[in-house]
This record gives C-alpha cells, sequence and structure tokens, in this order.
C-alpha cells in the first residue's frame, strides 16, 4: 500500500514550487517562454482529458458532484 502523502507547510511548499519552476525552465534549454508555452500545452491536455472522464462517470455514481462540461 503506498504512504500517504504528508502535508507540506509553507515554506515547503514554497520551495517544491521553486524546483517545479527551475526543473520546467531547464527542461526547455533555460528559455522561459518555451517553458510556459509548453506547461500551457500540457495543462490543455490535462483539461481535455478530464473532460472526456467526467462525460463518463455517471451521475448517480457520484451523487451529482461532477458537473457536465459545456462544449464552447
Amino acid at each position: 500500500m503506498a504512504e500517504a502523502a504528508k502535508p507540506m507547510g509553507p515554506d515547503e511548499a514554497a520551495l517544491a514550487l521553486e524546483r517545479a519552476t527551475d526543473e520546467a525552465v531547464e527542461a526547455c534549454d533555460g528559455d522561459a517562454w518555451a517553458a510556459v508555452r509548453a506547461l500551457l500545452i500540457a495543462n490543455a491536455a490535462l483539461e481535455e482529458e478530464v473532460a472526456r472522464l467526467s462525460s463518463r462517470v455517471s451521475n448517480g455514481y457520484a451523487r451529482g458532484r461532477v458537473r457536465r462540461a459545456t462544449v464552447r
């Protein structure tokens, strides 16, 4: 069984965010614009996945907690 993640304090969360930011920029060879673009593309893909999965969840199973995605 996987161990539950311990909650982070504000300082630990800020440090983790700094590390993740540095890693994202480093992955794009130091180009911050490219890092932001890559993250926006990844976020859009994740939003599509959430919408796809949400549409497959039974409203009864979720007891009405899952809102149906609206088509734009």
